[in-house]
């Protein structure tokens, strides 16, 4: 199943992609609930509920994509230098205030969190704020959506409680990365989440095998498989849980692959004029224009 939240007309509404991806069936919500995007509907199975009917099908081309979360209940959870190459790349950037010596590789998962209000749509633009920062960087991310909440969650049992799966943009202002010596501020500002095109459940998509890529100005800088993973998914949601309850539609965005461009010397920061654009296998496409 693939939900997707957009526009039509204006107005908020939630449906079925099609398994062609060429139209959507609308969900029968009523405008509140539409609002929140695919989150009444993951909560709805969670719960072990039928989902509202729907109607006659939408031609995708017809309707503007919006993030599937858009207005996710509480932070996102993020987690750093969670694939082995990229970790050796930021640790010698000089801006991984992390990184210790001999200590380039994380023994522990690295989380830190993204606010919610930073969220936009799969085809928004990503913003550089003025004479805030000019060190913005990309890392696409593969997003797990948790379908089971649930306390003190055990590894083996960790992947009973995936809905399903999406794509983030963990944009990130380097300077402020570095500067205050976290990563919450740096990574926060409004528009830094791009996230979609949809929701894909993890019976269509598995997020443990499956492939993340970007490409700047049609340049590939960024190609990883999630194999590839230091903490793979039912580590990550383990460590997660065993202090803190998750939710139904609680987001966890597993890490970024070596190709950033922190990376490279010198770095190669986005700048307005820039199309970013992210795929991983199975679930679909970001592409967003930086101003």
């Amino acid at each position: 199943m693939k939900i997707a939240a957009y526009l039509d007309r204006g107005r908020p509404c939630v449906g079925i992609v099609s398994s062609d991806l060429q139209s959507v069936l609308p969900v029968d919500l009523p405008p509140e609930a539409a609002s929140r995007g695919a989150l009444p509907l993951v909560e709805l199975v969670a719960a072990g509920k039928p989902l509202p009917p729907t109607g006659a099908p939408v031609a995708l081309a017809a309707v503007q994509l919006t993030a599937p979360i858009p207005q996710p209940r509480r932070n996102i959870f993020c987690v750093g230098k969670n694939y082995h190459a990229h970790a050796k790349e930021f640790a010698g950037s000089g801006f991984d205030s992390s990184a210790k010596a001999g200590g380039d590789i994380p023994t522990v998962p690295i989380y830190f969190t993204k606010v919610p209000e930073c969220v936009v749509g799969p085809t928004d633009d990503i913003v550089v704020p003025r004479g805030v920062s000019d060190a913005i960087d990309y890392e696409v991310e593969l997003a797990v959506i948790i379908g089971k909440g649930g306390k003190g969650i055990r590894k083996q049992d960790a992947l009973d409680h995936v809905w399903g799966y999406t794509v983030i943009n963990d944009v990130t202002a380097r300077d402020w990365q570095s500067r205050h010596m976290q990563w919450l501020l740096g990574k926060s500002f409004d528009t830094f989440c791009p996230m979609g095109p949809w929701l894909v459940s993890a019976d269509e998509c598995d997020g443990t095998k499956t492939r993340v890529r970007t490409w700047v100005n049609g340049e590939l800088r960024q190609d990883a498989v999630t194999p590839d993973l230091i903490f793979d998914i039912p580590t990550l949601i383990e460590t997660l849980s065993a202090g803190i309850t998750l939710y139904p539609g609680d987001i966890i965005a597993t890490g970024t692959p070596v190709g950033v461009g922190i990376g490279f010397k010198p770095p190669r920061y986005l700048k307005p004029g820039d199309v970013v654009r992210m795929e991983i296998d199975g679930i679909g496409v970001l592409e967003n224009p930086v101003r």
